[in-house]
């Protein structure tokens, strides 16, 4: 009976353990982010000041903004994780650079072209050959010759090509400053989402301590 007890009090004090290391290792990971998050800040300003500085106050201003309305190049998801029978964790997701062009995304419009086009081959009719082959089987074979040798449409070219779109305000040449300002204002970003994460973890672990106290307590 009593090494039972002690086996359950030792387990339970391994729990705690476990916790508060968790909460200590998103409180460390959290402040780094937030060093990393104003470090990069930092550079993004003095590198677009550098660029306003080498371009001209006239070339780098509000003035040149185009105040029209667009769909938002960068969206922030929002999803919630299981965490556990009475919880939920919220976890942030960051999805950069959509085409301004149109509302779908290059791989969500590559999909619909993919459905588009194996609905039309299962709606033509098959001749069997002399081999015992379809003709719709060569076809297919005869189409996918050209599409291995097309480039894709990536996201990182995607992305490269809606940067370079987001800065033709400021005129054809830009300078160099000026795209680093805008990597690191875009690393900014990204750091910025996963302090909002790590944020979520720490929050949780403090409410799992919180309940692992009130409930030894009682």
């Amino acid at each position: 009976m009593v090494n039972g007890e002690n086996s359950e009090m030792q387990s339970s004090y391994n729990e705690k353990d476990k916790i508060v290391l968790e909460l200590m290792d998103s409180t460390d990971s959290y402040l780094l982010l937030m060093n990393s998050l104003s470090s990069s800040l930092r550079e993004g300003w003095l590198e677009l000041a550098s660029a306003r500085h080498s371009m001209g106050a006239s070339r780098i201003s509000s003035a040149l903004f185009d105040l029209k309305s667009h769909s938002a190049a960068t969206t922030l998801q929002l999803n919630h994780q299981d965490a556990g029978p009475k919880s939920e964790e919220s976890h942030f997701s960051l999805c950069k650079w959509a085409s301004s062009e149109s509302p779908k995304s290059c791989s969500e419009e590559a999909k619909f072209e993919e459905d588009k086009l194996l609905q039309k081959k299962s709606n033509s009719p098959k001749v069997l050959n002399q081999d015992g082959s379809s003709s719709s089987e060569v076809q297919e074979e005869v189409s996918e010759a050209p599409e291995a040798t097309e480039s894709p449409c990536t996201v990182e070219d995607q992305a490269r090509k809606e940067r370079i779109k987001s800065l033709s305000m400021f005129g054809v040449l830009v300078c160099p400053k000026l795209r680093a300002a805008q990597s690191s204002f875009e690393t900014a970003l990204e750091t910025l989402v996963e302090v909002a994460n790590k944020r979520a973890d720490l929050l949780n672990a403090y409410d799992q301590m919180r309940e692992k106290k009130e409930s030894t307590t009682k």
